[in-house]
């Protein structure tokens, strides 16, 4: 892992995993990286709020670092995104954001919006508990920004353009499944790292499917329309997530080839 902010955080991510405190670690990376947007609305205390923003920017930090490495492997520089963290709703350059969408990256002003809420009903709503399952959510946010510098999410918004409703939803699933392929990208550093524990993948695994569009659509009508997927199905998001975990190598999350079924 690289040394600076980055590598503040990456450590600050080590300290929470084992179970100490990074805030003091990643104070002056919060200050440097994060526009709060919190308000009294959201369902965390000012604690609860302080520790997940404290675990949000130590794992932001990490990707810096892995993403950091593999551009520089690949001689291009790595340009980090920035974070807002909201509680209820928070302006974006892409609209406002509401904690009805859930997180979402902006490519319009390459910043990830996470409201911190979402976590609480990540682990209570969707039965997605762990740490781990949280960092997936904000590496699957940071895959997409990865996609804008290397402008794949410019190519694909030209695609939709002229697309029919189907075909756009279908290249979604696509562009999904890769920003899920390379959270695992990014899983795959960090186990080599040393900080992952026993059962982190694996809730980093559960979470991908619980967010599957067929499981939410089953959840929210009794049934599924693929037609109207966007995200992909949970044995999709399982599947590429697993494949960016075992190769860790960015040209294996070509998602615009067939995905997986």
């Amino acid at each position: 892992m690289a040394g600076g902010a980055g590598g503040v955080f990456a450590l600050a991510l080590v300290v929470y995993l084992l179970g100490g405190d990074p805030s003091s670690l990643v104070q002056e990376g919060i200050s440097r990286t994060i526009q709060s947007s919190l308000t009294r609305e959201s369902k965390l205390t000012p604690d609860q709020q302080n520790e997940q923003a404290d675990f949000v920017s130590a794992v932001l930090g990490s990707t810096e670092d892995v993403w950091g490495s593999l551009f520089s492997e690949q001689g291009q520089t790595y340009q980090a995104p920035r974070l807002v963290l909201f509680a209820g709703a928070s302006d974006s350059a892409c609209g406002q954001a509401q904690s009805a969408m859930g997180p979402f990256y902006c490519p319009n002003d390459m910043t990830v919006y996470l409201d911190l809420d979402f976590f609480h009903d990540l682990e209570v709503r969707l039965n997605a508990p762990g740490d781990f399952a949280s960092a997936y959510v904000v590496a699957h946010e940071v895959g997409h920004h990865v996609q804008n510098l290397l402008g794949t999410i410019p190519e694909v918004r030209k695609k939709q353009q002229r697309a029919s409703k189907t075909e756009a939803n279908a290249l979604s699933v696509r562009t999904e499944l890769q920003a899920d392929c390379f959270a695992g990208v990014w899983a795959h550093a960090i186990e080599e790292f040393g900080t992952l524990e026993r059962g982190d993948i694996e809730e980093a695994l559960h979470a991908a499917s619980q967010i599957g569009d067929d499981q939410l659509q089953q959840e929210a009508q009794g049934y599924v329309v693929p037609d109207s997927f966007t995200h992909g199905t949970a044995k999709q998001r399982y599947s590429w997530f697993q494949t960016g975990f075992a190769s860790g190598q960015i040209k294996d999350c070509d998602t615009f080839k067939i995905p997986k079924p």
